[in-house]
């Protein structure tokens, strides 16, 4: 299974398939987004890298409709405009509707897998389309099976989750999200809860993913793999976007002072590997 939009050339296209403008959301005292802009191509791959406690998960919660923005917009391709102003004139049930209407575009990959841990693996990945969306349950099984294959767990459709390795379950979580037929892939750091020789299995599916033309927005620390499969980079600090661009320009000649101590101290680890 493959995104409707044909697979990346090199270059993303001109087609927006997502905008956030002036995201900003506050918990207590802590505003964690401050004015957060960001636009997504069909067929793009953007990461978000910075320290942790920058907003970065917060971003990917607010373009799933799972956490709502102070204020701001959002603006999904052939889909709902969603303005989060305070004194925007949409009454609470409506604004939840147009949430609703905007997870239905997108599907998200925790840093835990979340699968239900009663549920076999197929139907851990049958429960959205068949319940959630209504499809034929003939339909989405043979689908699922087809998912499952791509990853190397046809042989384990009928395990529960504790027999799987951790690797495993995450990848059942990706094929889990790939079943929803979204628009657009969420990824919140999923590979921060796998032993280190596990990391590695994940990162090569999402990567396929990537080169299969899937519109993405990936948060991780793997900074390795944002070199080698994001479209743009985008470095967060303390709520704000400080720099973005292809990963050539962001890890090869950053411009902003925050940056490059930033990835001083991250890469010169990876780079004297």
């Amino acid at each position: 299974m493959s995104p409707t939009d044909p697979a990346r050339s090199g270059e993303p296209t001109t087609d927006a398939l997502l905008t956030a403008r002036g995201l900003h959301k506050r918990f207590g005292d802590n505003e964690v987004l401050r004015g957060i802009d960001l636009m997504l191509h069909r067929g793009e791959v953007v990461v978000l890298i910075g320290p942790s406690g920058s907003g970065k998960t917060t971003v990917l919660r607010a373009l799933n409709g799972l956490e709502t923005p102070d204020s701001g917009t959002i603006v999904v391709a052939g889909g709902p405009d969603i303005d989060f102003a305070p004194d925007a004139p949409v009454k609470p049930r409506v604004r939840k509707q147009k949430r609703l209407a905007l997870r239905d575009r997108s599907a998200m990959v925790f840093q835990h897998h979340n699968l239900f841990p009663h549920l076999s693996v197929i139907e851990n990945v049958i429960e959205g389309p068949w319940r959630v969306q209504g499809r034929p349950k003939t339909e989405v099984i043979a689908e699922a099976r087809v998912l499952l294959a791509r990853v190397g767990l046809a042989d384990k459709e009928n395990a529960r989750p504790h027999e799987l390795s951790g690797g495993q379950q995450q990848r059942v979580g990706i094929i889990r999200a790939l079943a929803l037929r979204p628009d657009l892939l969420l990824f919140d750091e999923p590979t921060s809860a796998l032993d280190p020789e596990l990391v590695g299995e994940v990162l090569l599916v999402i990567k396929e993913l990537a080169d299969e033309g899937w519109s993405m927005v990936v948060v991780t620390h793997e900074l390795s793999f944002a070199r080698e499969a994001a479209d743009r980079v985008f470095f967060m600090d303390a709520g704000v976007v400080v720099e973005e661009g292809p990963p050539s320009e962001i890890f090869g000649a950053p411009q902003h002072e925050r940056t490059q101590r930033f990835l001083t101290r991250i890469l010169r680890p990876l780079d004297g590997d």
